[in-house]
């Protein structure tokens, strides 16, 4: 939904749902949206990001009857997209995903064509005064850039992408923009690593030159068309779990120039401190299909941890006064988990400073774990979850 005052669009992730065929996402479409607008935006169109995986983007965007109907049932119950979920290329649900969520990664064809894929789908389905943004991985995971040559390929996909994004808008008029996503222990981790990689690749004179080559449009187009179709998705989850000062990362990318295309309310598991019985809680939150990259710090070092078990085993070895941040995504409502907290807080500085700068127009809540929450944290169905969450936020935002 359009809330108003310049804040943008907010809705909440579809990747919580079944979603990883498109007569999976299909189905939770037409089941749970209409049912969510009721709860939130009963009287106003109600947006929707929508989650696109790499079978379910191939079989959309060769059959237009497919995509015609969608956007029937869009427009019968007041709906509208605009943004995409193409970060996981294939299975998020019932299925070990671990670090097999990056793949393939940017260094890769597949990944390129499926992008392109749910971008010709997006400038169909997306009503027109929204430019639609697509939400894709963190380049690749950090252990397999190991190379110039493997960052090198990986920039210049992005820059094919830049090129096809270019060429959409001018086929068709629709703005359809790259969204990356910066995640613990991937190549693009932290805000000073956006900012590098940006300043120091994307917006180089060599990137420039390299877009109009591939392109065809001139160098002066090409400067602007890289600031015009690529920036990132600010999981505000991601950046707590580093330890960032939310306010200050954000005026950092302001600063240095980088788009927010989409600014996503998650919050991650927060231990304060660590105890022997915090630990024991925390067994059931490490029995996931997931990463759940843990920031610890200790006596002001911080040190990460590719996953809670690894956690564990540094506490085993080695007891002793720390916090932990968790990314695992909580509800954004929650302050404390019975014996654990949360990054909430960090949501509420970045809306905070949303409220009085306008970061981005897309605002999306991303908590895709209900189904694997530990069971004293499910008290509802997930209609009631997505909708208190949607209230939370706008609480924030008018309060």
């Amino acid at each position: 939904m359009d809330i108003g005052n310049r804040l943008g669009h907010l809705s909440y992730s579809t990747l919580v749902h079944p979603g990883d065929n498109w007569a999976q996402i299909r189905e939770s479409i037409h089941k749970y949206l209409p049912e969510v607008k009721k709860r939130v935006s009963p009287n106003a169109p109600f947006g929707v990001s929508i989650r696109l995986a790499a079978a379910t983007a191939a079989e959309l965007v060769s059959n237009s009857k497919e995509r015609d109907d969608i956007k029937r049932f869009f427009k019968e119950n007041d709906l509208y997209v605009y943004t995409a979920n193409a970060f996981v290329y294939g299975s998020f649900k019932n299925t070990l995903v671990k670090e097999q969520v990056y793949e393939p990664d940017w260094h890769s064809e597949e990944r390129l064509q499926y992008t392109k894929n749910v971008a010709d789908i997006l400038a169909d389905l997306a009503p027109a005064g929204v430019a639609p943004s697509i939400q894709t991985a963190p380049l690749a995971f950090r252990p397999k850039v190991k190379t110039p040559e493997y960052l090198a390929t990986m920039t210049r996909n992005l820059l094919r992408m830049v090129a096809h994004l270019a060429d959409l808008e001018s086929r068709t008029g629709r703005r359809v923009t790259l969204a990356i996503e910066p995640e613990p222990a991937c190549y693009l981790e932290t805000t000073d690593d956006v900012v590098t990689y940006f300043q120091e690749h994307l917006y180089s004179g060599a990137a420039a030159r390299q877009l109009a080559e591939i392109s065809g449009m001139p160098v002066s187009e090409a400067i602007g068309a890289l600031r015009r179709y690529v920036g990132i998705v600010y999981d505000i989850c991601h950046q707590a779990v580093e330890y960032e000062d939310i306010r200050a990362s954000l005026n950092r990318l302001v600063d240095a120039g980088v788009p927010i295309f989409k600014l996503q309310e998650a919050s991650a598991v927060r231990v304060a401190e660590v105890t022997q019985e915090v630990v024991d809680g925390l067994k059931k939150f490490a029995d996931t299909i997931y990463l759940t990259q843990t920031t610890e710090k200790k006596d002001g070092k911080i040190t990460q941890y590719l996953n809670l078990e690894d956690a564990f085993k540094a506490w085993e070895k080695d007891p002793g006064p720390r916090e932990w941040r968790i990314h695992f995504h909580v509800p954004v409502f929650l302050e404390e988990l019975g014996l654990l907290g949360t990054t909430r807080f960090a949501i509420e500085d970045a809306l905070a400073l949303h409220r009085e700068l306008p970061l981005s127009t897309h605002l999306e809540i991303e908590t895709y774990t209900w189904d694997v929450l530990p069971n004293h944290l499910k008290t509802g169905d997930i209609v009631d979850y997505v909708s208190r969450e949607l209230d939370w936020v706008k609480s924030k935002l008018f309060d």
